[in-house]
This record gives structure tokens, C-alpha cells and sequence, in this order.
């Protein structure tokens, strides 16, 4: 079992800028890749950022490229994502995301998840 905790959500003006983190507990996490995944009520999660179990390789959804940067600290078993330039359309409940085979942009694939942090957006 995987345990993840997801901080650094709030409430902040477009233009803005936040910093989530994800800490893991349980298992080897630089075993696994990592992603982050953001959810609007009655809307699928969808697919924002995603990094390799080394770090090496990096994903994004288009709408955040240039804003969001992905990156991990495997010595202290943590996940961030750095969010800059935010817009009130990135407003949603950010959740992050461990895959042990191979990093992806299905949520279907990750088989551990955090119970969300709620990032909003005001215009």
C-alpha cells in the first residue's frame, strides 16, 4: 500500500501562483511514477502533469504547459507541482496519483491516490 497526502491548495487571484505537494508514505516511492490529476464535480478526473519514477521524463496537459512544472524529491518521498500564471479555469480539487508500471495519463491506471486539495481561482 501506497499513502498519499496532497497540501498547498487555497484560494488565490488569476495570475497567481500555488505550490502542491504530495508526500508518500508505505512502499519505495521511487518505484513508482507519480501524477497529478484534477477533478471538477461531476466531471472525470483529468490529466494535468506526470513524471517518471527518476524524474527524467515529464508530461503535461497542453492547457498547463509553460505554467505548470512537475518535479519530485525521492529522498524525502515527495511530489510537487509548481503552478504559475493561474487561470480561473484550472479552478478544481487537485489529486495526486502512483503508478508501480509505467507513468501514464489514464487515471485509470494508478493504482494509489490522495484525498485531493482544492485549488481556486478567482477572476
Amino acid at each position: 500500500q501506497v499513502q498519499l497526502v496532497e497540501s498547498g491548495g487555497g484560494l488565490v487571484q488569476a495570475g497567481g501562483s500555488l505550490r502542491l505537494s504530495c508526500a508518500a508514505s508505505g512502499h519505495t516511492f521511487s518505484n513508482y511514477a507519480m501524477a497529478w490529476f484534477r477533478q471538477l464535480p461531476g466531471k472525470e478526473r483529468e490529466f494535468v502533469a506526470a513524471i517518471s519514477w527518476s524524474g527524467a521524463s515529464t508530461y503535461y496537459r497542453d492547457s498547463v504547459k509553460g505554467r505548470f512544472t512537475i518535479s519530485r524529491d525521492n529522498a524525502k518521498n515527495t511530489v510537487y507541482l509548481q503552478m504559475n500564471s493561474l487561470k480561473p479555469e484550472d479552478t478544481a480539487v487537485y489529486y495526486c496519483g502512483a503508478d508501480r508500471d509505467h507513468t501514464t495519463v489514464r487515471a485509470k491506471e494508478y493504482q494509489y491516490w490522495g484525498q485531493g486539495t482544492q485549488v481556486t481561482v478567482s477572476s
